[in-house]
């Protein structure tokens, strides 16, 4: 039997790192009898002076070694942009630093980002570096919680979850706390429990974002719910201030008058735009359009840092207060911005449309520009309509005017196209320079818009079309037709209102827009576009053709927008590819990852769109805290069995009116009406019914509105009998007084006396 010391239990550690349970070093070291209290003791020991480190229940490894295949939580992308992470213990995070290298054999899974964890192998090189090869992604770590910390007066403290779908709240010890103090919003990591789930969890804080009373922690909480990164590090800025383009034969563009036409608070400007009457005249009446392209593939090459970045976070996104933004400023707001008078280089289409808009031709241009103007939409909108600005008004007749001649032509093809005609307003909250919600107000809508809109879709079909035809891999922006599903719960709808939608007949973005012009001749017509749209499918990407539903078009790809969405980076990078424009064009490596890509590029964007919406979410609610006990007019914009969503609007704020405090009657879920249902009069609330309600409560920390309703309900439909319960599922509202559970069969809205 081998002497047990703390150097021979290392020694057999470093010597055997796949054998690492106490009953394996029990063996290894035949150790028997006594010996093994002696083990368990040096064991114990080394854990807690942090020699070693807990990698299962029972398995241990050297904390300064990592085991041969463990789990890496990977954690940062250092100067070269290679990833990098730790090994993870039962107590945390242990080891030296580990480079990602790759998957180990066949790729399936995609590649991990930061605080993703992977099973990996993991091994020294003999330049002393540690490299893992992964076998397995884990799902993305959901089990960190954002909160805000409560001090307590002998140290620790506890934290509660901002989220309205998180109900957990740890335990702090001081020693987990790091240097938070009272108020601060913080990340929560959960720390192994030995109580089974009884008593208060622990928990412990790995990262503190600011302070909860921050007027802009609204922001603050959505990007680290959903994993928005906030700041670049130092070495890609860096990067970026240095980018210098691709080196490459360029079409000289600057003598044309291109223009960018944006939002007056734009902060980049990705795509600028001429038109021209066509001087061909086989094509009487025709029109020459181009529209050019920051070329910010020149400016970030595959596989480098810009590019690792970029591909992390997939697109920019927009909050109320900032942008957290897809490249560093030097780029998106700098070399990759088409400043006005400013020499910029661009990837552009030349289109030929006729007369009545049908495109007969396009041309791909790597190339160099000078913009004649950047205009906000209300000036150009303006300078059409006869009040031209001193900016606007030399252009007024040599760039604007036939920008709007050939967009009357573009439209009237559109008209024919007759794409799904949903019309949403956007509303935009207004911030004070502090954060502070000033209001809310609904942005304007001019032909501006359209124009610009109606030119990037062009050029989106033309980088498809070009693509497809040099037979070149791709990633389109796809938009599926709704599902047979959804067609049919729209159908079920549509017959409580007495309209009929014939299963039989195509579904198409005209037959959509047939029925929302009956609906705009009705009081009804909130009710029905909020049915049309939930019927849509989501847009995502995808390296196969699938087509764009919404817009009816064949073939569409994402080409207008590099500086924010690496969808189009690699649509471009494509272009350079197939049409020889340069050394920088579509890699191997993506060229067989596209479904992987696609799929990273739609996970991103959800989550993008989650993050805005919650930011928003949590302004509005803010904004509204001091108005509690007053009375707003509303819409219901979503009905379930536990009660009532409604949209206020005046803000577009969005609140909640529980079941239970709807009346004395019990509600019924109509699932095929969308409504609830009152027991015996079969009075209902409806999906898209207008209705006053009260604010009873405004939790910022939670972004949640309660909502009390004044108005009644619906009469009763002609001719229907009041609900069954074996047609419709009855609304649990209360608990039995006294008892734990909910009362059998279903609640009414108070105690039936």
């Amino acid at each position: 039997m081998t002497e047990i010391t703390r150097q021979t239990v290392l020694d057999y550690l470093a010597a055997n790192p796949g054998e690492t349970n106490k009953r394996d070093i029990a063996r290894g070291l035949r150790v028997n009898g006594e010996a093994r209290r002696e083990l368990r003791k040096i064991l114990q020991e080394l854990e807690a002076e942090g020699v070693i480190s807990r990698v299962g229940r029972r398995a241990f490894a050297r904390s300064d070694v990592p085991p041969p295949t463990g789990i890496v939580e990977f954690l940062r992308i250092d100067e070269h942009g290679d990833l990098i992470g730790k090994a993870v213990g039962q107590d945390g995070l242990f080891g030296p630093e580990i480079i990602y290298a790759g998957h180990r054999g066949k790729r399936r899974d995609p590649d991990p980002g930061m605080r993703d964890r992977a099973l990996c192998d993991i091994e020294e090189g003999r330049d002393g570096l540690w490299r893992a090869r992964m076998i397995k992604k884990f799902e993305t770590r959901s089990d960190t919680m954002i909160g805000v910390f409560e001090q307590m007066a002998h140290g620790g403290g506890q934290v509660e979850s901002t989220s309205r779908k998180d109900k957990r709240s740890f335990l702090i010890f001081p020693g987990d706390q790091m240097d938070a103090r009272h108020g601060d919003l913080v990340r929560v990591e959960p720390k192994p429990s030995r109580n089974h789930g009884h008593g208060p969890k622990r928990g412990k804080i790995v990262e503190i974002l600011g302070n909860a009373d921050n007027p802009k922690a609204a922001s603050l909480i959505a990007m680290a719910s959903y994993d928005i990164p906030d700041t670049f590090d130092p070495d890609v800025i860096a990067a970026a201030e240095a980018a210098q383009p691709a080196e490459c034969p360029r079409e000289d563009l600057t003598q044309i008058p291109l223009i960018t036409i944006d939002p007056a608070d734009a902060r980049d400007h990705d795509d600028a735009v001429f038109a021209q009457a066509d001087d061909d005249p086989k094509n009487k009446d025709g029109w020459k359009i181009i529209v050019a392209i920051a070329d910010v593939s020149a400016y970030v090459p595959f596989n480098g840092i810009l590019d690792k970045e970029a591909y992390r976070r997939a697109n920019s996104t927009y909050f109320p207060d900032r942008v957290a933004s897809m490249l560093p400023k030097a780029l998106s707001a700098g070399e990759c911005s088409l400043k006005e008078g400013e020499l910029r280089c661009c990837l552009a289409f030349e289109m030929v449309f006729s007369a009545e808009g049908t495109k007969l031709r396009h041309r791909i241009i790597r190339g160099m520009m000078r913009s004649a103007a950047g205009l906000s939409y209300e000036e150009a909108q303006a300078a059409i309509d006869g009040e031209p600005s001193d900016r606007a008004a030399p252009l007024l007749e040599t760039v604007l005017k036939p920008l709007w001649a050939a967009y009357a032509a573009l439209k009237n093809k559109r008209s024919e196209r007759s794409p799904l005609d949903l019309d949403i307003p956007e509303r935009k909250i207004e911030l004070s320079p502090d954060g502070e919600v000033l209001g809310v107000r609904v942005r304007d809508r001019f032909d501006a818009h359209m124009l610009i809109e109606e030119m990037m879709i062009q050029a989106n079909v033309c980088a498809a079309e070009a693509l497809e035809t040099k037979r070149h891999e791709l990633i389109y922006r796809v938009h599926e037709e709704p599902s047979d599903e959804k067609i049919h719960g729209l159908s079920t709808f549509l017959e409580t209102l007495d309209l009929n939608w014939s299963m039989g007949e195509k579904v198409t973005p005209a037959r959509f827009n047939r029925l929302l012009a009956i609906a705009r001749e009705t009081d009804r017509h909130h009710e029905i576009s909020e049915i049309v749209l939930r019927s849509q499918s989501q847009a995502i990407y995808s390296p196969d053709n699938l087509g764009h539903f919404g817009l009816n078009l064949t073939k569409y790809a994402h080409f207008t927008s590099p500086i924010r969405r690496y969808s189009d980076l690699i649509v471009h990078r494509a272009l350079i590819r197939a049409y020889g424009l340069g050394p920088d064009g579509l890699d191997d490596q993506q060229r067989v990852r596209l479904e992987e890509i696609a799929g990273h590029l739609v996970d991103r964007e959800r989550a993008s769109m989650a993050a805005e919406r919650d930011a928003s979410d949590r302004y509005l609610t803010a904004f509204l805290q001091d108005r509690v006990g007053a009375e707003f007019e509303g819409r219901i914009t979503g009905v379930a069995k536990f009660g009532l969503f409604v949209r206020l609007d005046e803000t577009a704020a969005d609140g909640f009116v529980p079941a239970a405090s709807l009346g004395d009657e019990y509600w019924f879920f109509d699932d095929g009406a969308s409504a609830l249902v009152a027991e015996h009069s079969a009075r209902r609330y409806e999906l898209g019914q207008p209705v006053r309600v009260k604010l009873k409560e405004a939790n910022s920390v939670a972004a949640s509105l309660v909502l009390e309703m004044l108005s009644e309900p619906r009469p009763k439909r002609k001719g229907e009998k009041p609900p069954s319960k074996h047609r419709h599922k009855r609304v649990l509202q209360h608990k039995r007084p006294g008892k734990g559970g909910p009362r059998k069969g279903g609640f009414k809205g108070k105690r039936r006396r």
